[in-house]
């Protein structure tokens, strides 16, 4: 009896000591960081040492911040600008993002897509008045007209998607991965901060509501982790009193960071909450 009741308490110890120390199966591991200006953090502090000249990839990105909280030794491949193709193919200079993984790596995340169907380039034209110009990482740039969503682009996005999970599955099969949803951009009421016009916001959420149903049905699909971060960002656009993006006001200056994207807030909280899905 007496070694029954020890064992159960060495039992019990075990299980507090496990509970308490969440994160200790990832400490120290390989974790790969990949997708577009989102992942990257593109104007959110500081442009990382570490980061290739035209990909912009902060220093307090989710992913170096879900590094150091963890003390996981990260690859970034994060890069402005790069569509779900870059996913899986070079993109110039740039090796394909799956070509960062190894058999070692047990975390991945991605936020990619909104590249793919101009998500974010429309956002911009939407807010910009045609005469004015924004001046973004020390460079001037003209306020850009409409994009057009290519015809298939949604198809390719998908399909691109379900091959970027079964790569990670080939080259990483002990990896947890984790597709980030973009935060919410469009206010559900507009303001000085976002300018947009009641039906330029209805049509780009509309946009917004298809890229994280895309991600999530194949993140199903392979056994993905999805953080929803449209749904916790829902109350925190540019225009609420604790935005966790940046609009585009008309006295934007690039201090306020990349119009259009997560702030440094922002990716605290993703870090955040990214640092409690990876513990379950």
């Amino acid at each position: 009896m007496k070694s029954l009741v020890s064992l159960s308490a060495a039992a019990l110890l075990l299980a507090a000591c496990t509970h308490a120390n969440p994160h200790e199966r990832l400490r120290g591991a390989h974790y790969v960081n990949m997708g577009s200006s989102f992942a990257a953090g593109a104007g959110v502090g500081d442009v990382s040492a570490e980061s290739p000249a035209r990909c912009y990839q902060s220093s307090v990105s989710y992913a170096r911040l879900l590094a150091e909280h963890l003390n996981l030794s990260l690859t970034d491949v994060s890069c402005g600008g790069a569509t779900s193709a870059h996913l899986i193919d070079p993109w110039n200079e740039l090796p394909a993002q799956v070509d960062a993984l190894t058999s070692d790596t047990r975390l991945v995340t991605v936020t990619i897509g909104g590249n793919d169907i101009a998500f974010i380039g429309n956002l911009t034209a939407a807010s910009c008045e045609q005469g004015e110009s924004i001046r973004i990482a020390g460079n001037v740039f003209p306020c850009p007209a409409p994009f057009a969503i290519p015809e298939g682009a949604y198809d390719r996005l998908e399909t691109n998607l379900r091959e970027f999970t079964r790569q990670v599955a080939l080259r990483a099969p002990h990896a947890q991965t984790v597709f980030i949803q973009y935060v919410t951009l469009v206010p559900t009421t507009q303001c000085p901060q976002s300018r947009l016009t009641e039906a330029e916001a209805a049509e780009l959420r509309i946009v917004a509501a298809r890229l994280a149903d895309i991600t999530q049905r194949v993140a199903n699909e392979s056994g993905a982790h999805v953080l929803a971060m449209d749904e916790l960002s829902v109350r925190h656009t540019p225009c609420d009193s604790e935005p966790w993006s940046v609009g585009l006001p008309s006295n934007y200056n690039e201090s306020m960071g990349a119009p259009w994207h997560p702030n440094r807030q922002g990716m605290e909280t993703i870090a955040e909450r990214l640092q409690a899905l990876v513990a379950r």
